[in-house]
């Protein structure tokens, strides 16, 4: 299939009525068929990413699970953001009130620098709105800049489960802990607050899957009855197991040790391609779904890439397909609606 940045615009826009057919979320492979589709941070290449247009279109267009990166507060409410640091995803830096608030801080090892949701109280970011993390890449999504809340992890349960009433299918939450080491260090821990909205929402496994980087954090978060998912890097390993690798992870060895407690791996789709990883996988009894799924020429491999510029389309339903046919279980992606026509075709 070679489709070029208008083609696949246009099948994108057929694609809409994609929801009404897809099948419903589930721990595994989806009952309809096919791998799970999961809206990665909802639709972020179409909205800004973490807010109610991005998973809202995310479902509309045909997505199984929603994908909430989870930190938290000065008061201690869990809220949606892809990082603790929010200059890059708010409007922070326009409000002179929080002028004072920005700093450098050390996360996970690393000297970041700008506002940090740790230092707000949930009343002060909701005075913020979200923008484009990628505005360089994703002009087009600017035009939603200042437009949306930061939204809490409860408001992303609410609205998933108001768009499987609408949708009628159900929509799966994919929360993942972010830096939870980190978190726990400043005593401010992810786990307990996000174990105590899995119970108060009664999400089962077919309402929620659980990720994280960090081993540790996955399991202080069993005996909950939802699946849990071991995301991998391409590079080191986990922050909270100095002496573990992700390439030993992703051993037979690697593999089986993780099967100890978590359903799920999510290696960077790098890590899949030419690789024994999908038979591995699925010989220890774990499901795999990599990341990240994107459209542009720059986050495609070369044999896929259309056009002369990073930020044209290229051909994404033939990365699809290529990793369809591997046998993946899921994809993460910014673009489920691409994924979801692939995974009809």
């Amino acid at each position: 299939m070679q489709l070029g940045r208008r083609s696949l615009l246009l099948a994108a826009a057929a694609g809409t009525g994609a929801a009404a057919t897809a099948g419903p979320a589930v721990a595994g492979p989806r009952k309809g068929g096919g791998p799970v589709v999961i809206g990665h941070r909802g639709a972020a290449g179409w909205r800004p990413e973490h807010t109610v247009p991005s998973y809202t279109y995310a479902v509309q267009t045909g997505a199984d699970w929603i994908e909430p990166d989870l930190v938290p507060t000065k008061d201690h409410v869990l809220v949606v953001r892809h990082e603790n640091e929010i200059s890059q995803t708010t409007d922070v830096a326009r409000h002179p009130e929080f002028a004072d608030r920005r700093t450098t801080k050390t996360v996970d090892g690393r000297q970041v620098t700008g506002w940090f949701t740790e230092d707000f109280t949930l009343a002060e970011l909701k005075t913020l709105r979200a923008v484009e993390r990628l505005p360089a890449v994703r002009n087009r999504n600017t035009v939603f800049d200042g437009r949306a809340e930061v939204m809490t992890f409860q408001e992303v349960v609410d609205l998933a489960r108001r768009l499987s009433r609408e949708h009628g299918r159900t929509i799966a939450v994919f929360p993942e802990t972010k830096h939870p080491t980190y978190f726990r260090s400043i005593g401010l821990p992810l786990e307990p607050k996000l174990a105590a909205a899995i119970r108060r929402n009664r999400l089962g496994r077919r309402e929620c899957v659980v990720q994280s980087f960090e081993p540790t954090s996955l399991r202080r978060m069993t005996g909950l009855g939802v699946p849990l998912w071991q995301a991998l890097g391409t590079t080191g390993g986990p922050y909270d197991l100095p002496s573990a690798t992700y390439r030993d992870m992703m051993t037979p060895a690697g593999l089986a040790g993780i099967a100890e407690y978590a359903d799920w791996i999510g290696p960077d789709k790098s890590s899949v391609a030419g690789t024994t990883l999908v038979a591995d996988a699925h010989a220890a009894g774990l499901r795999i779904g990599p990341y990240t799924f994107r459209a542009e020429n720059q986050f495609l491999p070369a044999q896929f890439r259309h056009g002369s510029g990073p930020n044209d389309f290229g051909d994404a339903f033939a990365e699809y397909a290529l990793y369809y046919r591997m046998g993946v279980d899921a994809v993460v992606t910014d673009f489920p609606d691409l994924a979801v026509i692939a995974r009809r075709s």
